[in-house]
């Protein structure tokens, strides 16, 4: 007798609607008189091409039910070369990262990829990597927080009312948004937007959480994501204004909850229908493009880039409205996404996790820390970096290590001196848990040009304690670090 480990040692995925049927076919094989061994060479050409073993006069019905839960195979066979990539800088790199980006250039489908200089590791693909495949789309390249984005808005107000009118700019982002995980308004503060008009019904995810991703809509999140007021100074007229210092209004957030649940659902998804992936690849399992679950899944990504552009156009006209401002400029950008590109002569898709978009002309945002200056700048269309640029600074150490190894008083007096205000903020977000975002602008030179400077002036996050979505800054001081 054979046993289902001993098949599974092979290859053969232990799934109900396989195994049963092997260890059937394969022992009432050998039992009727066939060679075991000449029988389970079959098995492991079925396990190796189980297209080619269709028409076998005895493993038919195995292939075809191979082939019925996992039309793509069930063994994973790597690119004999690894698809070409490149790296920008190695400003205290993670090395894990790095491998990560090498192992993803093995992927069957991997066409072209590179590392951006902020690179620290991810979930399958590095944050700060950007890869390109052929037909198929990776949930986990696109990153959990969907279309994760930043927005910044230049204000018609003097540069004077970011001191002169501290009170009245942080009651504006208090009262206009909310941070924290799970934040939400109350049902009748819902925004609302044309973005809940969209077709939610198009994944299956995205339905069930449409109520979910309403209420959540012109909210701000935990983690990372930010609201900030600060100084920016424009070095050039590529937004349409005068050089000089304007006062502006900076966001980072993204598809919040539902986004999240819609990454979750569609990776598992994914590593389902590709189990033969070794343990270091799993993580990047693809859904292929013409596959049901494919176009569901990019669908819903759509969905989710619309809906974290919503959340921005939300908070930035809200906060304008509460200061009765208006708007000179505005520049806005993914860097959690997949596109449909054209590279090298051929469309492929493009994943950016953790990358900014930058084609020749295309602006952007790429911000540095609470205590450290953003750039909005202008791609170079660089086609070896498949035209893009980092999302940030990126960190240098985890948000453990920060809370572990960082002072408070110190975190304060760094602030201090920048000339920042929090408003609140986590320890696991303090400036010195992030590269240098000078050294990680030096090294991608040849990707983006700068247009300027955005310099932290106020700033808000979700309190390092996980906090609730409304907190007021006079109300407890352990909001603030």
């Amino acid at each position: 007798m054979i046993s289902s480990k001993e098949m599974n040692e092979l290859g053969l995925p232990n799934h109900p609607a396989i195994m049963p049927l092997a260890m059937k076919t394969i022992n009432q094989a050998i039992a009727a008189g066939a060679d075991a061994f000449a029988t389970m060479e079959r098995l492991n050409k079925l396990i190796a091409n189980p297209r080619s073993m269709v028409e076998d006069d005895l493993l038919s019905p195995l292939a075809e039910a191979v082939l019925h839960v996992f039309p793509a195979g069930i063994r994973f066979i790597p690119r004999e070369e690894p698809a070409p990539w490149k790296q920008w800088g190695d400003i205290a790199l993670e090395e894990t990262a790095v491998a990560q980006m090498r192992n993803a250039s093995m992927l069957p489908v991997a066409v072209k990829g590179a590392l951006m200089p902020d690179a620290h590791i991810g979930y399958g693909l590095p944050i700060g990597g950007v890869l390109a495949v052929k037909d198929v789309v990776i949930p986990y390249a696109v990153g959990v927080d969907i279309a994760c984005r930043m927005r910044l808005t230049v204000l018609d107000m003097p540069v004077s009312a970011l001191t002169q009118k501290r009170e009245w700019l942080i009651r504006a982002i208090e009262e206009e948004t909310r941070f924290g995980m799970g934040a939400a308004f109350e049902k009748n503060e819902r925004r609302e937007h044309a973005v809940m008009e969209e077709d939610w019904s198009a994944g299956r995810v995205t339905a069930r959480l449409k109520d979910k991703a309403w209420k959540q809509l012109g909210t701000s999140g935990g983690g990372n994501h930010f609201v900030e007021f600060g100084e920016l100074h424009l070095e050039n007229p590529a937004l349409g204004l005068e050089k000089g210092v304007y006062p502006a209004l900076l966001s980072h957030s993204g598809s919040r909850g539902t986004g999240e649940e819609t990454a979750s659902h569609y990776s598992k998804l994914a590593q389902g229908l590709r189990p033969y992936l070794p343990r270091e690849l799993m993580r990047l399992a693809w859904l292929d493009l013409k596959s049901s679950e494919g176009q569901e899944y990019w669908a819903a990504m759509q969905l989710m880039g619309k809906y974290a552009s919503a959340n921005h156009e939300l908070i930035h006209r809200h906060v304008l409205a509460n200061l009765g401002a208006a708007s000179l400029a505005a520049v806005e950008n993914h860097h959690n996404f997949a596109w449909e590109e054209e590279h090298g002569g051929e469309t492929v898709i493009v994943h950016r996790k953790g990358a900014t978009p930058a084609g020749k002309g295309v602006l952007g945002v790429v911000p540095g820390s609470m205590g450290s200056p953003g750039f909005v700048v202008q791609g170079k269309g660089n086609a070896d970096a498949l035209n893009s640029c980092s999302h940030g600074a990126g960190r240098l150490m985890s948000r453990t290590a920060a809370i572990k190894q960082l002072k408070r008083d110190e975190v304060r007096r760094f602030l201090e001196d920048a000339g920042v205000h929090l408003i609140s903020g986590g320890l696991d977000e303090a400036p010195t848990a992030y590269k240098d975002i000078h050294a990680v602008m030096a090294a991608q030179s040849d990707l983006v040009d700068i247009v300027g400077r955005f310099e932290p002036r106020l700033v808000k996050m979700a309190p390092g304690e996980g906090g609730n979505a409304r907190r007021k800054t006079r109300k407890k001081q352990q909001d603030c670090l």
